[in-house]
């Protein structure tokens, strides 16, 4: 069975990715979609094969008249799926000349796609509003990487934070950050991990952003997974027993697309949470440096982990279907149990409308 929710809206991509005139590919939970923006900017998506003879439409191109074009043989199809012009012959166009059109919209910096076969529902797209209210100088480069790795474990990761002392030893963690109060609580659909760790050694990328010193902080973490595969991570720092409030931090943005079973596309970026009155050098110099131990600590030390996880996992099989668990795998546990309700949720409704 599937891992993939349905019914659900996914990231396809950064919006600025999608250049007026061009045709993207994205496979998206095992869809080949091919997606553009019209004339007036908004974005549509089709299947991204020609009923034809199979031709993929993202080698096709834009019509002034908003249409996509198959590279192939000419047809076009509009927005809905429709095949709209067949310049050949008499230029009728059979009835199952037409292909599937997947509701797109964009926000919060996105192109999302909604993949099921229910109407679409704008409001389950996840909340990322930080994202919008964030001046742009707060904002590091939306960033994307691939991962030969089903989008569960990144989201395991994601969720159990214990591992950053470890993995990420002295940039997003150290031995003083391996204990932590630990609370896990759901709202909906949502499931959020919260790490309180008071009278810390803070952290490298957090030092860099708070008082640069080294001095104990108290540091926190509450990271939330919004179904089905986006996670928000609200981290920072603040003076010993001061209030959150008084300190600075991150919002980190991990938007995770499950191409397949074996793959994911990860996007990413953060948005500062109050700031401090940096010089403006100083406060460029640190969204440089934010936005390349990001990507070193995803790139270099996520990444080949949660690689080499899915490559043991496929070769004992079942066996890694029960693993031993922690104090610290409350958020997994948690999540997977939500994807598993949402999965028989979908299931219902898909036999009663059968």
């Amino acid at each position: 069975m599937s891992s993939f929710i349905k019914n659900a809206w996914y990231v396809a991509m950064w919006a600025q990715a999608l250049e007026p005139g061009k045709v993207v590919q994205r496979e998206i939970a095992g869809h080949d979609i091919a997606i553009y923006r019209m004339p007036d900017g908004t974005p549509a998506a089709l299947d991204d094969r020609c009923p034809h003879r199979s031709a993929p439409l993202h080698l096709g191109r834009v019509c002034p008249n908003g249409n996509l074009q198959c590279g192939y043989h000419g047809l076009q199809f509009n927005a809905t799926g429709a095949c709209a012009v067949n310049p050949h012959g008499k230029g009728v166009i059979p009835v199952a000349l037409r292909v599937r059109s997947y509701p797109v919209t964009e926000r919060h910096s996105l192109i999302w796609v909604w993949t099921g076969d229910q109407p679409a529902d704008p409001a389950l797209i996840p909340d990322l509003s930080v994202i919008d209210r964030a001046a742009p100088k707060d904002v590091t480069y939306r960033d994307v990487l691939e991962m030969e790795a089903n989008y569960q474990l990144v989201i395991d990761n994601l969720l159990d934070l214990s591992h950053v002392a470890f993995l990420h030893g002295g940039v997003l963690g150290n031995d003083s950050t391996v204990a932590a109060d630990i609370a896990v609580t759901q709202e909906g659909d949502s499931v959020t991990v919260s790490r309180w760790m008071p009278n810390v050694k803070p952290p490298g990328l957090f030092d860099m952003l708070f008082r640069r010193d080294g001095s104990l902080v108290d540091h926190w973490s509450a990271i939330t997974w919004m179904a089905p595969s986006c996670l928000l991570n609200n981290a920072g720092v603040t003076a010993v027993r001061a209030p959150q409030s008084a300190g600075t931090g991150i919002f980190g943005l991990h938007l995770l697309t499950p191409v397949n079973e074996r793959k994911t596309v990860y996007h990413f970026a953060a948005v500062r949470q109050n700031p401090l009155p940096f010089p403006d050098d100083v406060h460029a110099k640190i969204m440089e440096d934010l936005k390349v131990l990001r990507r070193k600590a995803f790139v270099t030390e996520d990444e080949p982990m949660i690689e080499a996880q899915q490559r043991v996992i496929d070769k004992v099989g079942a066996e890694a279907a029960r693993p031993v668990l922690l104090a610290v795998d409350g958020g997994p546990v948690r999540y997977r149990r939500v994807l598993d309700d949402i999965r028989a949720r979908q299931a219902a409704l898909g036999q009663q409308a059968g």
